[in-house]
């Protein structure tokens, strides 16, 4: 048995892993619930390498995904899987950007004796996985694919290094969060040279928006609460506020954003009823604007779990309650400094 297969629920290096990939055949991928660019670009990333390497990839995310934030609709996700092959029990289960189990399709989220790899960089990570590579200084998950792929000797091809540009730049919030380091951008140049276009990818992201996004935009704002002080930020997207203005809940990515420039806020919080597209009423995004506050606190107590400064958990907590849950948690954190 090799170093690669001999260990049982541990943490594994970044060269652990690159062995197990290098060994094995046949690989299913997966990340978590709600993909967001880093969740998403790391996916395809590791599955073009995997291809590039001659393996068997295949993709996997639950039906109740899609359809997709309107951001990330371009990506070729055209193959991922909804269904678990018939083949599912000989394949290595890699989970990509997944802090728990918890936030993975139900359809994996009870042991089934498959090898299972967690890649991850949240602090919260519960390291479910026969092996770990968890590292919370790497900027996201696609850094360390790219990491991975240097490792193994993979080419990186214009495709790899798109999706792992996306991860980079989503995650990063376009190089300016705390997280960006000189490394990423040693990465990211690396990747630019492979053949990413920066300008073409920059315009799907954040340019192409829908008339009825930039509606669900100005009714989030109009209807911010401002509480605990002046210290958090809250929207709340109904189904009405959907209805109204002919958008749905996958185009309310990035409104949080605008809730945390807001003037004294420490945290921004937005609520979306998700009707009978989850397994709970609501979902509640979190963002704190610096380290004072570490959201992933309040969202662990919910269920839930992220970074220290991007968090979120779903709920049956009604309105009032979810807002009393948060700024207690926020209260508490700031007046025990």
């Amino acid at each position: 048995m090799s170093e690669a297969t001999a260990a049982v629920g541990r943490s594994a290096g970044r060269e652990q892993i690159a062995a197990i990939l290098r060994e094995g055949d046949r690989f299913l991928l997966t990340t978590h619930e709600g993909p967001d660019g880093d969740a998403l670009g790391s996916l395809l990333g590791l599955h073009h390498l995997l291809e590039g390497l001659g393996k068997d990839s295949i993709m996997f995310l639950g039906a109740k995904e899609f359809p997709l934030p309107i951001e990330y609709r371009f990506l070729p996700l055209a193959e991922v899987f909804h269904e678990l092959p018939a083949d599912f029990s000989d394949r290595v289960v890699i989970f990509l950007d997944c802090g728990n189990l918890d936030r993975a399709a139900t359809e994996l989220a009870e042991p089934r004796g498959n090898r299972t790899l967690n890649i991850d960089h949240h602090h919260d990570n519960t390291m479910f996985a026969e092996f770990n590579l968890v590292d919370d200084s790497s900027s996201c998950t696609a850094e360390i694919v790219y990491e991975l792929a240097d490792l193994l000797g993979a080419e990186i091809t214009p495709k790899m290094a798109s999706a792992l540009y996306v991860g980079i730049v989503t995650d990063t919030g376009k190089f300016m969060y705390d997280n960006t380091s000189a490394g990423t951008h040693r990465v990211v140049a690396d990747l630019i040279e492979a053949g990413v276009d920066v300008d073409d990818i920059y315009r799907r992201l954040y340019e192409h928006v829908p008339i009825e996004k930039l509606r669900l935009i100005a009714r989030a704002l109009n209807g911010v609460d401002i509480l605990c002080r002046g210290r958090l930020a809250v929207s709340y997207m109904t189904d009405d506020d959907y209805a109204v203005t002919g958008a749905d809940e996958s185009m309310t990515e990035g409104i949080i954003d605008h809730l945390r420039s807001i003037e004294g806020t420490r945290v921004a919080a937005l609520i979306r009823d998700l009707g009978a597209r989850g397994n709970a009423a609501r979902k509640i995004s979190l963002r704190s604007t610096g380290d004072e506050v570490d959201v992933s606190v309040i969202a662990r107590a919910q269920g839930g779990g992220g970074h220290r400064r991007a968090a979120g958990f779903s709920t049956d907590l009604p309105y009032r309650e979810i807002t009393r849950t948060v700024g207690d948690g926020l209260e508490a954190q700031l007046d025990s400094e």
